[in-house]
């Protein structure tokens, strides 16, 4: 069916915009969203996510609000603490204290308030047990400051937000491609819409961009994240071409953000170019930790236990994409195979396994074989015996005078059977944006606000630099989501209050 004319118009149909659109609604709207994809593949990025959230917590009063949790659950398992400050910390760590203060302080306080009014929307939440716990004698313990996913990952978290956006009579428009954005005096007034080979304006009194970055556009890649980036993977939908954000900036939007900077990480060599929505996130490979990366020349070129995986994997694909071949090899031996993630055991994997370190070196399509066995030699000769080894802390059990060293978890690879995983670069979603300020409107280049537009989700610049504190992503979308659905809906409850 086709629109002239809505309250607010939300434009795409992931995390953040269908959070938009569900808060514009409690606002008094009626939001109208439009997705590029057909229903088949909506969704956006938010399909193919692993579903981790990062909150903050201080007690398990706190926790309980997000989470259903069991009586034996509340005896064995300790969650620990995420607080105000150590967010702020790792935002500030993680992206060398260039993200933006106001904004990160947005998304810090209200992260956990956020996942709250989410859950009363009929998302449920999980603990996070695979990969961010261990048990401990016979108690669970829960690292890196992160205990919590969306249950049922992507694909389930998708599927409660369309079943909201439809008990709430939200209407979405599948293969409707927003063109252009309409202004008049100024200010956002509607929006130039593809559909069915038509060109057709649609009236809005308000306008909420959430279409995703630029991260599927191979030309966009190429010029902002340099040479290379057009042979990337991208771990997501294909829609994201960073329309959303042309459209802004077409009408004076002001840059903002990490515009040469990508969420990017370790991702099977042969996965497809774009995401699968069967395999999902499996194509990624998180337990380099407890591995040696080589690349093709046989040779480490990254500490791998540099910290939890949590705060290097967003960042390490990019590491991986400048090496020769824009692959390597991560190499691990029999004493760590029982702490390897879930994703390392699909069908789909590039995965080679040996009885000796030669017979792995042969089978390491790519690799200097000599330089290999080398690397592997030197390794396990600097490695710190003396220290014992620890998952689920930072355990010092590092190397001694290594070019590349490794910090944590170093163990010697010399136990057989021996098994090697081929990666590249997998790109989740780019840094650079458009500005907004914290109520979620679009500023315009001269440091105004554009009236009656607003961003949230990936497309907004500010947040991230460099790297990523893993959950930080899902978390956002949804609190900028809700801030500019309800600051849209009350935009234009004031334009028809006041048309003029």
């Amino acid at each position: 069916m086709k629109v002239e004319k809505a309250d607010v118009v939300i434009i795409g149909a992931g995390n953040a915009a269908l959070c938009a659109a569900l808060a514009a609604k409690d606002a008094g709207a009626n939001p109208v969203v439009l997705e590029t994809a057909p229903q088949s593949e909506r969704g956006g990025n938010t399909f193919f996510v692993a579903g981790s959230s990062r909150w903050v917590y201080n007690d398990i009063d706190d926790i309980q609000q997000v989470m259903d949790l069991t009586e034996e659950e509340l005896r064995t398992v300790d969650f620990g603490t995420y607080t105000r400050e150590d967010y702020l910390e790792d935002m500030g760590r993680l992206t060398q204290y260039r993200c933006d203060p106001d904004l990160t302080e947005t998304l810090v306080d209200n992260s956990r308030e956020a996942l709250v009014w989410m859950k009363s929307k009929g998302v449920k939440f999980a603990p996070m047990y695979k990969g961010q716990s261990q048990k401990i004698d016979g108690r669970i313990k829960f690292f890196g400051g992160q205990i919590c996913m969306f249950w049922g990952g992507g694909p389930e978290l998708t599927a409660a937000l369309f079943n909201a956006a439809e008990a709430h009579d939200i209407p979405i428009h599948y293969e409707t491609t927003a063109v252009s954005l309409v202004t008049k005096g100024g200010a956002v007034s509607g929006v130039v819409v593809e559909q069915g080979g038509e060109t057709r304006e649609i009236q809005a009194d308000a306008v909420v961009l959430a279409s995703g970055g630029f991260q599927s556009n191979a030309e966009m890649r190429t010029r902002y994240l340099g040479p290379g980036y057009d042979l990337a993977k991208v771990r997501g939908t294909q829609h994201n071409n960073g329309g959303g954000i042309t459209m802004a900036l077409d009408i004076g939007a002001m840059p903002w953000g990490h515009w040469s900077g990508a969420h990017a990480v370790g991702w099977d060599m042969n996965a497809p170019p774009f995401g699968d929505r069967v395999v999902g996130d499996g194509f990624q490979k998180h337990s380099y930790i407890f591995s040696i990366m080589v690349n093709a020349n046989g040779e480490r070129f990254v500490d791998e236990g540099a910290d939890f995986r949590n705060f290097t994997y967003a960042k390490y694909g990019h590491v991986v994409q400048q090496q020769p071949g824009m692959f390597a090899w991560q190499v691990f031996d029999a004493k760590v195979d029982e702490l390897l993630r879930d994703e390392y055991r699909i069908r789909q994997v590039t995965k080679v396994t040996a009885d000796s370190l030669e017979e792995l070196a042969a089978k390491l399509d790519g690799v200097d074989a000599d330089g290999f066995l080398r690397t592997v030699h030197e390794y396990n000769a600097a490695v710190r015996q003396d220290v014992p080894f620890n998952p689920v802390i930072k355990d010092g059990r590092g190397t001694d005078g290594l070019a590349v060293a490794k910090s944590n978890w170093a163990n010697t690879i010399d136990t057989p059977p021996f098994q090697a995983y081929a990666v590249t670069c997998g790109l989740t979603f780019t840094f650079g944006g458009v500005r907004i300020d914290t109520d979620g409107g679009v500023i315009h280049r001269t440091g105004k606000r554009i009236p009656g537009l607003y961003a949230a989700g990936e497309m907004i610049g500010g947040l991230f630099y460099f790297n990523y504190p893993s959950g930080s992503g899902l978390v956002a979308g949804a609190v900028f989501g809700r801030i500019a659905g309800a600051n849209a809906a009350r935009h234009a409850d004031n334009r028809r209050a006041d048309p003029t």
